[in-house]
């Protein structure tokens, strides 16, 4: 295996790479990952089942649209690709360093940077792609409210009940979803879309980011996404509000945001995810 990946770096960056170091950096995570090195190149590798090449190559995506639609710091992909046992992506190994307050203000402004650019007319993307192991949809449409209603909150939540797991009428909470977001007229944004600390950090103290789940959606689930894990230092979110002033209204729509994270953590870990996404469920019914 560690061969064909070898040879594959060395085809693709025209070198004579041989591996003399390799370091596991997890243990029982669902993507294994890896610090491979010849002493002079240094690379990040993560394996995958032999049927998750599609997730590793919609990620090379991901990262060459952020490299060229921001001005954060994005890890090269050199390759992917298949052994007899596994799927494989080779990235530009990051050496992340020490964070710091100009750090998190740089992040806020690169990302309030990249909202305001408004390239695409429609919510969408030009492929499906992963949030984690999760197939996230992501068919063009015109319409905010019937994208995220359709293909974030009501996709989940049929996941869901196809495991047994039923938390509420889908089609009425989809109803409730479109409703919320139904006058929130917006022009969409790239967004990273899975904005939260494990995937970003600082490089050279230059704001960097990975691990995305891009399409071109609302900017405020960005935001809301870093608030739900642990927010972000105070200082990213007032160089993002200096820079892209959010609107008065959206903390009307964070909930139904950060739902669908909480949705998606239920299907893939279940456990406290499946409690905290039917209480959120309960709370925005009642409030609806």
């Amino acid at each position: 295996m560690w061969h064909t990946i070898a040879k594959q770096i060395s085809e693709n960056l025209n070198i004579d790479f041989v591996i003399t170091h390799k370091e596991q950096l997890n243990q029982g995570a669902q993507t294994l990952a890896f610090k491979i090195s010849d002493g002079q190149h240094h690379f990040f590798v993560k394996l995958n089942e032999l049927n998750g090449l599609d997730q590793f190559e919609a990620e090379s995506f991901n990262l060459t649209e952020l490299t060229l639609h921001s001005t954060f710091f994005v890890p090269d992909c050199i390759c992917t690709g298949i052994t007899l046992d596994h799927s494989f992506i080779v990235l530009e190994w990051l050496t992340l360093s020490n964070q710091s307050t100009d750090n998190w203000q740089q992040l806020g402004e690169g990302l309030a940077q990249m909202h305001q650019k408004h390239e695409q007319a429609m919510f969408g993307w030009q492929q499906d792609n992963f949030l984690g192991k999760s197939i996230q949809t992501n068919r063009w449409h015109k319409r905010w409210d019937i994208f995220f209603a359709e293909q974030r909150i009501g996709w989940q939540l049929q996941l869901l009940h196809e495991k047994g797991l039923h938390f509420c009428d889908i089609n009425e909470f989809i109803e409730i979803t479109k409703h919320t977001l139904h006058n929130h007229v917006i022009e969409p944004s790239l967004l990273h879309g899975h904005l939260w600390r494990g995937n970003v950090g600082f490089v050279n103290h230059q704001a960097a980011v990975f691990d995305a789940a891009c399409y071109y959606g609302d900017r405020e689930v960005d935001l809301a996404m870093s608030e739900l894990f642990g927010h972000f230092p105070a200082d990213f979110y007032h160089a993002y509000q200096a820079h892209y002033p959010l609107s008065a209204t959206a903390s009307e729509r964070k909930p139904f945001y950060q739902l669908y994270y909480l949705l998606n953590q239920a299907n893939v870990f279940q456990g406290m995810y499946l409690t905290q996404a039917k209480s959120l469920i309960k709370q925005l019914i009642e409030r609806n």
